[in-house]
């Protein structure tokens, strides 16, 4: 017996399918011994490798580091943020990655209602599972935050922010 064309092609159909979609969703996020899972592509995205004083649960247990004189100063930050890194990049960029164990829903709240607040106007923002980002501006700063679950840390999100002066 000699199958028809057209189991022929839905099987053919199928087999791409799994193909497509047996390797997007598990090699998104793979992890390499002693590197953070979400390697840094992004200027708002959490610095790769092992970071200083973070337990072995991936949560830091080392003391905040002060946020720099250059962080815009009524630029809304979550009372509980562990600041982890501070850079300082061409242009009058500042990158400042932190870690906040308020959970997405409620980290994501605070970003939506204090940056309004404190007169940042969101822009161009998205929304998907575990992941968030949204640029902002005023009349004298614009930047770039992203919020993004820590996969060893309980509760644990990094909050990463992008700074730089309007000229």
């Amino acid at each position: 017996m000699r199958p028809s064309l057209s189991a022929a092609v839905l099987a053919g159909a199928v087999l791409s399918l799994a193909a497509v979609t047996g390797c997007s969703a598990a090699t998104k996020h793979a992890e390499r011994p002693g590197a953070t899972p979400y390697p840094a592509k992004r200027a708002t995205d959490p610095p790769t490798g092992n970071t200083a004083g973070a337990a072995p649960d991936g949560c830091p247990t080392a003391a905040s580091l002060p946020l720099p004189k250059d962080f815009p100063e009524n630029l809304p930050v979550p009372d509980d943020a562990v600041v982890t890194s501070v850079e300082h990049r061409t242009g009058g960029r500042l990158v400042v990655a932190t870690v906040v164990r308020g959970g997405f829903d409620t980290t994501l709240a605070f970003l939506h209602t204090q940056l309004p607040k404190a007169g940042y106007i969101p822009e161009e923002g998205e929304v998907e599972e575990d992941d968030a980002e949204s640029n902002f501006f005023t009349a004298t700063v614009r930047g770039r935050w992203a919020l993004r679950k820590m996969p060893d840390c309980e509760g644990g999100m990094y909050l990463t922010y992008l700074t730089a002066a309007v000229s």
